[in-house]
């Protein structure tokens, strides 16, 4: 089931897209990059092998259209990730309110900048995300929140995007609390995976993570 949502934070509202397959495992919230919305091509694409593999997800986007106008001349917010973490965890808090899915474990998936947000968020909230995927992401943005990450994180960079590999390896060695994390590089990948196949790949690896880190059911719970 597909459902335009509008979630409310502090001061505005929050554009998003919600997908619900039939007895999901979990739901997936994005959080995009810098310069993108809840429409990039390769999270949608990302978003629909997550919910074949049983997921919902949450496509939102963290900026209004007139904060959007105003990053696209001064460049500011879309680096403000402590802002864009807050963001986000107003929409888990929308999400554990949702009738159907405001029981289902919770994970992030983020991409550039994104990733940062998203790691800060499940730094803050420990108890509420059960895993992080990074695509391409900036968590050295995340800065001294790494260290307080607990969930399993996997970082996926493009092989050949080695600025973001520098910084992702500079990440991976702050990550030391998390109860799993791990870094894996596409082959002849760059920044934004538009290269054959590897995009796929991505979404291969994200379907895995979460399905390896998702909790189950305990005895005497339903399954979902």
């Amino acid at each position: 089931m597909d459902t335009a949502v509008h979630i409310p934070t502090e001061q505005i509202f929050l554009e998003g897209d919600l997908r619900t397959p039939e007895n999901p495992a979990g739901v997936i919230l994005f959080a995009h990059g810098s310069g993108s919305s809840r429409r990039s091509p390769r999270n949608r694409f990302v978003a629909a092998s997550l919910q074949e593999a049983g997921f919902a997800t949450l496509l939102i986007d963290l900026l209004t259209s007139d904060e959007e106008a105003e990053d696209e001349q001064s460049g500011e917010l879309r680096f403000d990730v402590r802002l864009l973490a807050q963001r986000l965890l107003a929409a888990a808090d929308w999400l554990s309110h949702q009738p159907g899915i405001d029981d289902l474990p919770l994970g992030y998936f983020g991409a550039s900048t994104g990733a940062a947000a998203a790691l800060i968020a499940a730094a803050e909230r420990p108890d509420t995300a059960f895993a992080v995927v990074s695509r391409g992401g900036r968590p050295d943005l995340a800065g001294t929140a790494l260290t307080r990450v607990t969930v399993p994180t996997l970082l996926i960079v493009g092989a050949d995007d080695n600025a973001v590999v520098s910084l992702n390896r500079t990440a991976l060695a702050q990550l030391t609390a998390a109860q799993a994390v791990e870094l894996v590089l596409i082959p002849e990948a760059t920044h934004l995976f538009t290269e054959p196949g590897t995009l796929e790949h991505v979404a291969r690896l994200a379907c895995w993570w979460f399905q390896q880190h998702v909790p189950t059911p305990a005895p005497g719970e339903p399954v979902r």
